[in-house]
């Protein structure tokens, strides 16, 4: 079945996608390196009207001059930056077609009674309320439009739990608490919520300490294409996994 709109909501409230991405807006946060580039160079290919996001404004022009999309400098800590994002969107085209939810923190592993909680902490800003704030603008404005799509990068860490990354999995574990109340609070809605729970990716998340076994560790070309498959299917998973191809 052809579609020209962007969304269109069925009886019962199943939620299908015309994924041509040609011309939808998608807003990346986290995007000036690792798996957020490679999604915003990916969605750019396909014709989408990307908005790109990090911290680093410097870093970030230079990927969007790149890629040729549009940068706009954000900290997902801080809630008065996602909402100012989310208004330079719109105020630019319009709308918000779909808004993932990229950004990430990690800290080394050690044993809970020697990890600097102070860092802890920090993680769990980015990974758990940089979530929150991104997908609160996102479901507030999306409500206005009557569909979108809103996709969190989670991770296989938020799926067990792990000796020596009890932070960092705590985080994870959270935003997927968060995520899958979304869900269900977004039910009938003409939005769509998607969780990604991607392995280990070679990206500078690992560059303060790189794992041992980072050579076996999955591209984020790899993790992308995974998602992009997903989102081409006529009923997407909600809960994507995504696992090295040896496992």
């Amino acid at each position: 079945m052809h579609k020209k709109s962007n969304f269109t909501v069925l009886p019962y409230g199943a939620i299908f996608f015309d994924m041509e991405l040609k011309d939808k807006v998608v807003v990346i946060t986290g995007a000036s390196k690792g798996l957020g580039r490679e999604l915003a160079q990916t969605f750019t290919k396909e014709g989408a009207k990307v908005v790109i996001s990090a911290r680093s404004e410097k870093e970030l022009q230079e990927v969007a001059e790149e890629l040729g999309a549009l940068a706009i400098a954000a900290d997902v800590t801080k809630e008065n930056d996602v909402e100012s994002l989310a208004r330079d969107v719109v105020r630019e085209y319009g709308r918000i077609d779909i808004w993932i939810n990229n950004a990430g923190a990690w800290i080394p592993h050690g044993p809970i009674e020697e990890l600097d909680m102070k860092r802890v902490h920090d993680m769990m800003e980015v990974n758990l309320f940089g979530t929150m704030y991104g997908s609160r603008v996102a479901l507030i404005q999306m409500r206005k439009q009557n569909g979108g799509m809103i996709i969190n990068i989670l991770s296989t860490s938020a799926l067990e739990g792990r000796s020596g990354s009890s932070g960092y999995c705590a985080s994870k574990y959270a935003a997927v608490g968060f995520t899958k109340s979304l869900r269900k609070e977004t039910k009938d809605s003409g939005i769509t919520v998607i969780s990604i729970y991607p392995g280990g990716m070679q990206t500078n998340l690992f560059d303060e300490e790189k794992p041992e076994d980072i050579d076996k560790y999955m591209q984020p070309s790899f993790v992308v294409e995974r998602i992009v498959q997903n989102l081409q299917q006529r009923e997407p998973k909600e809960e994507l996994i995504i696992r090295r191809p040896s496992k």
